[in-house]
């Protein structure tokens, strides 16, 4: 692990994004709640905070950090036939929340994958970035 221990704690976020593809008939499931194991945006929702608040444990290099808030939020686009997911982390700490907020995304969307994959196999995920972060010695990034 790189040492971080000289680094000031500082106010700290990153918005991550991914997407998960599928027929239209699974999105129009998902849509109205008619998914047999459930209901698919809200137990995505809460793996992707578990996620982020477990990533040090499935990252090997990253650190433990006092996750401070984790939102996930998801945009249905019935024309493509896509959900996007979006995580936004925080933290105040000596080190960035990219990983977290990445990790976020990854496991909402194999949720996603997970809950629907009895009646929609070609699901595909895709198109995971970091799309911004702010603080720390690096300052801001924003794609």
């Amino acid at each position: 692990m790189v040492d971080v221990s000289d680094k000031p704690a500082t106010a700290r976020e990153a918005v991550a994004r991914g997407l998960v593809s599928m027929k239209k008939s699974t999105l129009q499931l998902i849509k109205n709640s008619k998914v047999s194991k459930g209901d698919v945006l809200g137990v995505a929702r809460v793996a992707g905070i578990m996620a982020a608040k477990k990533t040090p444990a499935l990252i090997p290099m990253c650190h433990p950090l006092n996750v401070a808030s984790v939102e996930i939020n998801f945009g249905i686009d019935l024309k493509s036939s896509k959900i996007y997911i979006e995580s936004r982390v925080k933290v105040t700490g000596n080190t960035g929340v990219e990983m977290e907020a990445l990790t976020a995304v990854s496991v909402a969307a194999l949720t996603i994958y997970d809950m629907c994959k009895a009646v929609d196999r070609e699901m595909i995920i895709s198109d995971i970035m970091l799309l911004e972060k702010s603080g720390g010695k690096s300052g801001t990034f924003r794609r």
